[in-house]
């Protein structure tokens, strides 16, 4: 049987490169969002656990108890992430890492070990951490509690890999959809509808974006530059910003509109 591809009615290859032209821009307005995020949340990690003391990051005592339960292999997530955080930190050619594997056998405190970690395994540790001091994290990012805040970062990492590895956004569906807060009205427009390419589009995470930098610094444009290019979505028939889940009228919502002021 001969597989036959079937092209929709007046497609062109200027359609498909101008797809793949707004998609670039995309990713490359991801990458500079997700940037500015992780070092917020790096940085705010590293303060929350450093002030229990420069190797709370291994103490039992910061993190949840299923964080710290000894799964069927045989260790815990903490125990997992400590791994793999090692192996980061032996590979690492920073100075300041070689600093510290000369004079203190390698003990980096945590406000020092952030620095060299990647974006998952911040998501990752910060999942692990107690509620006490999750809640107080998510709170300095405006976010209601700790649960909402570990999943909006868990969907930013997933569009940072999708756009880091220049893979396609436009239409992605996202495996796990950020959470739409009802007590955060930026996202009611989210929670009108419960159509999947609402749901799990990558306009979602956008949304998630644009609080999260709104919060982390005031004056950034990304937003405006976010809502700026979802306008310049090219003129491909039966396309539009509906297939990245914007709902229509998302270009009155108040999380694109300027800040009063402004």
């Amino acid at each position: 049987m001969t597989l036959r591809e079937t092209y929709r009615t007046g497609a062109s290859i200027e359609h498909a490169r101008s797809l793949m032209d707004h998609d670039r821009a995309l990713r490359l307005l991801v990458l500079d969002g997700v940037e500015r995020i992780e070092v917020a949340v790096r940085t705010k990690i590293a303060h929350v656990l450093g002030r229990n003391g420069p190797f709370a990051h291994r103490d039992p005592a910061s993190f949840t108890p299923s964080f710290l339960q000894v799964g069927e292999a045989g260790t815990s997530g903490h125990e997992r992430w400590i791994e793999r955080v090692r192996a980061r930190q032996d590979r690492s050619d920073e100075v300041f890492v070689a600093h510290f594997r000369t004079k203190y056998d390698g003990q980096l405190p945590v406000w020092a070990l952030t620095e060299i970690l990647e974006f998952g395994q911040v998501a990752r540790l910060y999942g692990g951490l107690s509620n006490v001091l999750g809640t107080e994290i998510a709170m300095a990012l405006g976010a209601p509690s700790k649960r909402v805040l570990g999943s909006w970062l868990a969907s930013v990492n997933y569009v940072r890999n999708v756009a880091a590895h220049h893979a396609r956004l436009f239409n992605r569906k996202l495996v796990v959809a950020p959470k739409r807060p009802a007590n955060v009205p930026e996202f009611d427009h989210l929670r009108r509808t419960e159509h999947a390419k609402v749901v799990f589009g990558v306009y979602g995470v956008l949304v998630v974006m644009a609080f999260l930098l709104r919060r982390i610094d005031a004056d950034c444009a990304w937003r405006q530059r976010a809502t700026a290019l979802l306008h310049d979505f090219p003129d491909v028939p039966g396309m539009s910003t509906a297939d990245l889940g914007a709902p229509v009228g998302w270009a009155l919502e108040s999380i694109w509109r300027p800040a009063e002021g402004s």
